[in-house]
């Protein structure tokens, strides 16, 4: 390879980078400006303030406000998920059942996070494509890597592994949904230890 050649492949390897570093910050200062005025009072123009681009530049990236918020959904989906499903499950499930359990329950309940979740529910009624989106980028694959566990452990000796998967998955929303997003911890207090301990038991002993 000749010299010009490598100087254009690095430079052209450079400004890809550049491109997704400016996505990022895009992305970034998007996130604020969505869960403050919600999607409909959200502008470009106070997108690009707060990320610090010009409005060439953000339009250069998203195309519109639709492509933005949905391409935050993605990245966001992405996220949490790699810091919950990322690390395959193998082991025994006495241990690998609640590890899963905890890491579930400390990245749902991110703050920010549970806004985010918040706002696309508010959105859904309107634009159900933006909760299939977030469905088929979260709920939809973490449903199959558990199921596909809890297939695999032949000791459990269980007939319905999706189902099971979902209860146990959907045990935990459910949880955060009443503690976090309804505000329920005075009402229907319950420990997190309480809640995994047995939910994990009742798959153990099917």
């Amino acid at each position: 390879m000749s010299i010009v050649c490598k100087l254009k492949n690095e430079s052209k390897i450079v400004k890809q980078a550049r491109g997704l570093d400016k996505a990022e910050q895009i992305l970034k200062g998007a996130l604020p400006e969505f869960l403050k005025y919600g999607y409909a009072r959200t502008t470009m123009d106070n997108i690009a303030k707060r990320a610090g681009v010009s409005k060439q530049t953000l339009y250069s990236h998203f195309c519109d406000k639709n492509g933005l918020f949905t391409a935050l959904i993605k990245h966001l989906a992405c996220e949490k998920f790699q810091l919950v499903w990322a690390k395959p499950l193998q082991g025994k499930p006495e241990e690998v059942l609640p590890n899963l359990a905890y890491r579930l329950l400390k990245v749902v309940k991110d703050p920010q996070y549970l806004r985010f979740v918040r706002l696309i529910l508010t959105e859904s009624e309107k634009r159900p494509d933006l909760s299939n989106l977030f469905l088929s980028n979260v709920a939809q694959p973490a449903t199959k890597i558990l199921t596909q566990y809890l297939r695999e452990c032949q000791e459990l000796k269980i007939t319905d592994t999706e189902a099971v998967a979902r209860i146990f998955i959907g045990s935990l929303i459910h949880h955060i949904m009443i503690q976090e997003l309804l505000h329920g911890k005075d009402l229907m207090p319950m420990a997190e230890e309480r809640l995994v301990k047995n939910l994990v038991k009742l798959i153990l002993e099917k």
